[in-house]
């Protein structure tokens, strides 16, 4: 006590405040370190389960101590796919060579496979428990009488809040005042009434000549002399009568009946007010008067007095009856406390993971183009449709795209749509057999079947389905129209702009198109172009009623893509361009794409589900060009494989090898070979009317021009696999448009002459190259061309080729490559080709495969997530086979860790914890010394964290540690059930070595989070986290014993003068290591001796012949022996014990941590039996110990500062505030001169009052204060707890929700045995608690939870601590002041709805939870105390 001594003696000293304070500091600091300095080493968890099995097994509440069987197990999911079946060709891995287009492939087939925890909703924190919800359906609406109070009371006030308020207004005829005159004659002015009340509580009604008050009032009616209101119709239409006290009467009307009845209901609600408040006064003067007369109440007590006394048998028994009947209906509609608790009620989900997702296709903004029709102003009958409606007299071919004009390109693929009517499509290829663009005639071959469509339902698409990722106003959907060749594009569409004659017209255009048709039906002109926007505004809100611009014809000098993309950038300035309209009619829809839409095709042409057969409308999607942009980029997951190639310009104006080459056809094939036989591949996709799949594509043909340009974009399916001899071949040929109209005999010119030839391989070095090309054209095209195509071959005179125009690049093509089996990147398929090698068992260049490891940090991001499954698992099978080359590992690690933070830089981090959960299969290394994936991982992880040069990596090793963690972990798991060591005793499942492994592991992370937190405070959070989510599941899948060891050398690590932020770690990795699934298993809560019978032991002298099972080893404090048996909830519990004593932002952390914890048992499903509650409240005994200890600063009275003695005068709304009762009562609630008597040696003096104060023990440094008055200096240094330690009433209530927690659910017979055990001093501080937790869970009425609720809404976590610690103030605001500074720190208390307004809803809502809390914390209070008499009756009447 010298210590004390010497503490209190210097208070008197001016100007040591802040010296005090830091000593003080530093005497708790230190006096915490002597408690920390000892580990208490947990016990060998699997050894003890062993040797306890029968204990275990013959429990009745085994489920408590045994994890469940079948925990953890691995399914198989298939995958979710769009389409009917798999897009990937049905032997396309057999068929694949490259070693990166087989593992695309068998990435795009396999399932996914995924480790299955059983009880893992059971594993965060208690919002994520599985049960439907944690608050009642209904809450009960128990009724207070402050509340009814407060109604009366408001009910007096009736429309308004506040005294002195106007309460309605409004315009009334009022009737003269003469009472000569007669009812029926009174003549009526209209007035505008204000219905007032007076600051004395009546009310008042004036009148005025209109709105404006502040003029002369024209009369007033005080209703205090109202008797009655009734309605008087034959006086005047909606007329009512005030009658008064004197037999006189006030007539009015109002303007429409509506406005009476509302008069009516409120004046009648003032009278009714006027004549309650008449009787109540009445009856207290009676009440007075019977006050003198004290003996009626005197004698109701003698009775009670006598009946207590008398030891008459019948009536004991007849008491203990109703004292069961008591407790039986107090257990009545019981509700669990923390339904009501702010945390349960808030149900805040930000810290919540999102459920992780598979793998799947992205989801842009779709939307529907359904083209109907097209008809220009030349209209006839056409062939034998003499009796339809009049079409188009030629054929017209469509063909759609969208284009942005912000970013300035092309985004879809092109769409060809044919909606010739079929007696105009007849002019092409003649009624009977349609010879498809290969020569072979339809009718002749079996029909053939596309992915078991058959080809004749895919040849008139007439919808598209399109999407765009990126959608704003500035996208444009673009139609092109184009027509059968037959000469200038001025020329051809004169007849449809200067139509003077329909019919004559109608008939020549009709003869020439015949003609044309027959001769030069394959080829094609452009013709004109019309455009419309697609989206109103950058959300993607489809502009639905938007047209088509007016049909323009096509400038033969504008083709491109460039300068259709320029004129539609004019497109909004139309005062600008000059465009010339060919008069027509387009009619094409855009809608959006119904949710239950069927029979639609991908742009490979595999039908979607759903999908019907022989359906003749299909739907297909337009592939969508995605911008090259990280954020939009997604993991692949179905096969697809197509080149898009574009000839842009052909420069034949200086040519001299051909005589012809003026209106110039490029056909483009898709060759694998450049012998003289070879042919063409069936590759291509044909446009509507054609057959499916063709072997060549034409472009569309300039007439006389001789540097052409191309807009034709040529789709090709590109065969799985790839070799150097496949390439594309352009053949040039001159058309003839000249026709023979004389109908003479002399012989025609042959349609086509060939004019060159030009070709590009599609590999160069193993990839495809899409960069714009220029290529040179040659006159001829010997065997083995192929060769001839590099520089050197060219300057050879060589005798079997001929160049045109000197071997100058006169071609300019380009291509575009959407594939998910080929990468353009260089880097990815070095390494691929590098592992190819090794694979095929070539020998091994030493630090080969390692540069090729280190090139992977230069690959593309784009490219990383497209391909990131399969590059990962490369990875990872690199990782496990190639260990025997010391830095192959390390190397790979490096680049996974490039990989993991370019995603999270990318906040694409979502895409790997896919991977990690479907994607990520451990497989078996093929070497047979080669380590497991789980082994070689964590040894590498040491490797990088010990090198102590780069800094970088280690901080992005810590900081994405999750990544690394999880792999282990699913690694760990799938070895145990692959192999089936889940079946071997825990202690067997994996090695001594990966022991020691986990163990240095841990050691290297140890020191980044302990000392280097502040210098990387993103990297150390992030690493204890993942290190604790780790912990977590070892303890699923290992020895559990070691786990502990680990989790303890983790804990020791820190120490108690760490600061705050390693405190919050600290408490961060416990929770989430006590958030595991079998948290209460792991804690084995069950005696660790037998139990005996044996005389209850207690400090009164107990009934002789009382007799009760009692366990003498319960374990209630928290001593080495209960840490070491229950090592978790041990170990969390001194943790907070120690924390109690440090500041406020580490007590709440460490509060909060016991709090959610004790919520998820009391809401858990698994163990909602009374028994099992009782059991793990059982385990949390030793906190009841923790809040003794602590008691001081729960029921000292600096803690109640504010709730002084009141006068006795005080209303029950004062009472609620302050909570004492106006008479001196004792406990905690005196008066400050009595409530603490002087302290000898820490001892509170017992006062002669048997209601006297129950002082806690060693209850010191409280100098006894008779008043306020004192200097602020001493008020703020008065009390033992230092304000730096002083709990708040958010902490105090969590503290005591716990409490009350153990003390509801803990069995009756632990308690008694629990209450032998402990002192008397802390037996009559547990009831104190009790008494603390009514005073802090008092019901406060509405009136006083709308006065807060601002407070409330204002702070999350209220005011300021300098205002929490100002001393209270005597008078009666004071003292609602302090209660509200007090109240505002609760945290928004249970307020749900944070809006800015005090709605009557949330009122009423906050009641009804304060109501609820209050009645079940006094149920339990009861039940307490209850059991409590009842156990220490004899002693207590002693």
């Amino acid at each position: 006590m010298a210590e004390v001594r010497k503490f209190t003696k210097r208070l008197s000293k001016p100007g040591t405040a802040a010296e005090l304070r830091q000593s003080v500091s530093e005497a708790v600091r230190s006096s915490v370190v002597l408690e920390k300095t000892k580990v208490v080493e947990p016990l060998d968890y699997e050894n003890v389960i062993a040797q306890r099995k029968t204990q275990i097994y013959s429990d009745p509440l085994r489920d408590l101590l045994m994890f469940p069987m079948e925990d953890i197990s691995i399914s198989v999911i298939s995958r979710q796919r769009r389409t009917v079946q798999s897009t990937v060709p049905e032997d396309g891995e057999k068929r694949a060579q490259s070693l990166f287009v087989k593992e695309c492939i068998k990435t795009y087939s396999t399932d996914w496979h995924v480790v299955n925890y059983k009880y893992e909703d059971f594993s965060g924190d208690f919002r994520m428990l599985p049960c439907k919800s944690l608050r009642p359906e209904k809450i009960p609406n128990h009724v207070f009488e402050i509340d009814e109070d407060c109604e009366k009371d408001e009910d007096s006030s009736s429309l308004c809040s506040q005294k002195g308020g106007v309460i309605k207004q409004g315009w009334l005829h009022k009737a003269n005042v003469n009472s000569t005159i007669t009812v029926t004659m009174k003549v009526f002015k209209r007035r505008y009434f204000y219905l007032t009340q007076l600051p004395d509580g009546s009310y008042i009604l004036n009148s005025y000549k209109d709105e404006k008050n502040s003029k002369e009032s024209k009369g007033c009616i005080y209703l205090d002399a109202c008797i009655d209101v009734v309605q008087c119709p034959k006086m005047r239409r909606h007329a009512f009568e005030l009658k008064m006290l004197d037999k006189y009467s006030h007539y009015l009307a109002a303007e429409t009946e509506q406005e009476m009845e509302e008069w009516l209901i409120t004046l009648k609600k003032i009278i009714q007010i006027n004549t309650d408040s008449l009787v109540q006064e009445k009856k207290e003067t009676v009440e007075i008067s019977q006050d003198d007369e004290p003996s009626s109440q005197g004698k109701a007590e003698n009775i009670m007095a006598s009946l207590e006394r008398s030891m008459h048998p019948e009536l004991m028994k007849y008491g203990r009856e109703t004292e069961q009947l008591n407790k039986l209906s107090r257990g009545d509609g019981r509700q669990n406390l923390f339904s009501f608790d702010s945390e349960v009620q808030r149900l805040d989900f930000s810290g919540i993971e999102p459920d992780i997702k598979p793998f799947e296709e992205k989801c842009n903004k779709r939307f529907l183009v359904n083209c109907h029709d097209l008809m220009f102003n030349i209209l006839g009958q056409v062939g034998d449709n003499a009796k339809g409606p009049p079409t188009n007299v030629e054929p017209f071919f469509i063909n759609l795209a969208l284009f942005d004009v912000k970013n300035n390109c092309k985004i879809s693929a092109d769409f060809h749509v044919d909606l010739n009517p079929p007696s105009v499509r007849e002019m092409l290829w003649g009624p009977s057999s349609q010879p498809a663009t290969d020569g072979t005639p339809r009718g002749s071959s079996p029909e053939s079947f596309i992915h078991g469509i058959a080809e004749s339902q895919l040849r008139f698409i007439k919808q598209g389905i399109f999407s765009v990722t990126n959608p704003h106003p500035e996208i444009f959907l673009v139609a092109r129209i184009e027509k059968v060749l037959q000469g200038n594009i001025t020329h051809c569409a004169e007849p449809y702009i200067k139509n003077s004659d329909p019919a004559k017209t109608a008939q020549k255009v009709h003869r020439t198109a015949k003609q044309v048709c027959s001769r030069l039906g394959q080829y094609r002109m452009p013709f004109a172009w019309a455009a419309r926007p697609i989206f109103k505004d950058i959300q993607g809100s489809l502009d639905v009623d938007g047209r088509f611009s007016p049909l323009y014809k096509q400038d033969s000098s504008k083709l491109s893509n460039e300068d259709i993309l320029k004129l539609l950038s004019e497109y909004k300035k139309p005062e600008k361009t000059k465009l010339q309209i060919i008069p027509g009619q387009l009619n094409i829809t855009v809608e959006c794409v119904p949710v239950d839409f069927s029979n639609c095709i991908t742009s490979s042409y595999v039908p979607l589900k759903p999908f019907e057969k022989n359906c003749q409308n299909i739907t297909v999607e337009v592939e969508e060009f995605v911008p090259e942009m990280t954020k939009y980029c997604y993991p692949f997951t179905i096969y697809k494989n197509h080149l898009y190639v574009y000839p842009l310009q052909l420069k034949y104006d200086s040519q001299k090898t051909f005589a012809k080459a003026r209106n110039i056809a490029v056909c483009v094939e898709f060759r694998d070979s450049d012998e003289s036989d070879a042919s063409a591949l069936k590759c291509i996709y044909g446009k509507p009317a054609g057959s499916v799949f063709t072997t060549n594509a034409y472009a569309v043909v300039s007439h006389h021009n001789q540097n052409p340009e191309f807009y034709d974009e040529i789709k090709i399916e590109l065969p799985i696999h790839l070799h150097q001899k496949h390439h594309l071949l352009f053949t040039f040929y001159h058309v003839s448009c000249e026709i023979n109209t004389k109908g003479t005999t002399k012989k025609q010119d042959t349609v086509e002459t060939p004019v060159g030839f030009a070709w590009v391989p599609l590999l160069k070095d193993g990839r495809i190259i899409t960069l714009e090309q220029q290529l040179p054209v040659s006159a001829n095209l010997p065997p083995g061309y192929m060769n001839l195509n590099d520089a050197e071959s060219r300057r050879q005179p060589n005798v079997d080729i001929k160049w045109v125009d000197g071997a100058k690049p006169l071609l300019k093509i380009k291509s575009h490559l959407e594939s998910t089996i080929y990468t353009q990147d260089l880097h990815v398929h070095k390494f691929f080709q590098h592992c190819q090698l090794i694979q095929s068992g070539s020998k091994e260049v030493p630090g080969e495969l390692i540069k090729y490891l280190k090139c992977l940090h230069a690959m593309e991001i784009q490219v990383m997530i497209q391909f990131l499954p399969v590059i990962l698992m490369q990875l990872f099978q690199v990782l496990t086979n190639m260990t025997h080359e010391d830095d192959v590992p390390f190397n790979c690690t490096m680049v996974l860790l490039h990989i993991v933070s370019k995603c999270h830089e990318e906040g694409l981090d979502n895409y790997l914890r896919s991977f990690i959960k479907y994607s990520f299969r451990p497989e078996k290394p093929s070497a047979p010394q080669a380590q497991l994936i789980h082994e070689t991982l964590a040894t590498t992880m040491i490797a990088i964290l010990k090198q102590s040069a780069d800094f970088l990596a280690i901080n992005k090793l810590l900081k994405y540690s999750w990544f690394f963690f999880e792999i282990i972990a699913k690694s760990m798991a799938t070895y145990l059930l692959e192999e089936n060591k889940i079946k071997l005793p825990r202690g067997q499942r994996f090695s001594e070595a990966y022991h020691h492994v986990l163990h240095s592991l841990l050691l290297a992370i140890i020191p980044h989070v302990t000392i280097r937190y502040a210098e990387i405070p993103d990297e150390s959070r992030n690493v204890n986290y993942s290190l604790a989510s780790f912990l977590k599941r070892c303890l699923t899948l290992m020895d559990r014993g070691f786990v502990f060891n680990l989790i303890n050398d983790y804990i020791s690590g820190f120490s108690p003068k760490d600061p705050k932020v390693l405190a919050e770690y600290k408490f961060e990795f416990l929770q989430t290591i006590c958030n595991h699934e079998h948290y209460i298993p792991l804690n084995l809560p069950m005696a660790f001796a037998k139990p005996k019978l044996q005389r209850v032991q207690d400090f009164f002298s107990f009934a002789v012949d009382r007799l009760t099972s009692v366990d003498s080893n319960l374990e209630y404090s928290l001593s080495d022996e209960y840490c070491k048996h229950h090592f978790l909830v041990g170990l969390l519990l001194r943790e907070t014990s120690i924390a109690l004593q440090d500041n406020y932002e580490i007590r709440y952390t460490a509060i909060s941590v016991i709090k959610n914890l004790l919520i998820k048992h009391a809401f858990d499903t698994r163990y909602q039996h009374k028994n099992q509650q009782a059991k793990i409240a059982q385990l949390y005994l030793p906190f009841v110990g923790l809040l003794l200890e602590n008691i001081q600063r729960l029921a000292g009275r600096d803690t109640l500062y504010s709730c002084a003695a009141m006068p006795n005068s005080a209303s029950r709304d004062e009472f609620a505030c302050g909570f004492t009762s106006p008479t001196n009562r004792g406990s905690l609630s005196t008066d400050k001169d009595t409530a603490y008597g002087s302290f000898q040696n820490g001892h509170g003096i017992k006062r002669e009052d048997s209601r006297g104060s129950l002082i806690p023990e060693g209850a010191t440094g409280f100098p006894d204060q008779s008043s306020t008055g004192e200097n602020t200096r001493q008020s703020s240094t008065r009390s033992s707890v230092s304000q730096y330690n002083r709990l708040d009433q958010y902490e105090i209530r969590s503290l005591l929700m716990c409490y009350l927690y153990i003390v509801k659910m803990i069995s009756e017979d632990t308690l008694l045995t629990y209450w032998n055990k402990v002192s008397p001093q802390k037996l009559i501080n547990i009831l104190i608690l009790l008494e603390v937790c009514l005073f802090h869970f008092r019901y406060m009425g509405k009136r006083n939870i709308a006065r807060v609720h601002d407070a409330w809404l204002s702070k999350h976590f209220g005011v300021d601590r300098k205002s929490q610690t100002m001393p209270a103030l005597r008078n009666r605001s004071g003292i609602m002041q302090a209660r509200l500074q007090h109240l505002s720190s609760l945290e928004s208390s249970f307020t749900l709805n944070h809006s800015s307004s005090t709605t009557e809803a949330n009122i009423f809502h906050q009641a009804l939870l304060e109501g609820n809390t209050a009645m079940e914390v006094s149920l339990t209070v009861l039940d307490t105390i209850s059991f409590f008499t009842q156990c220490f009756k004899v002693k207590m009447k002693s």
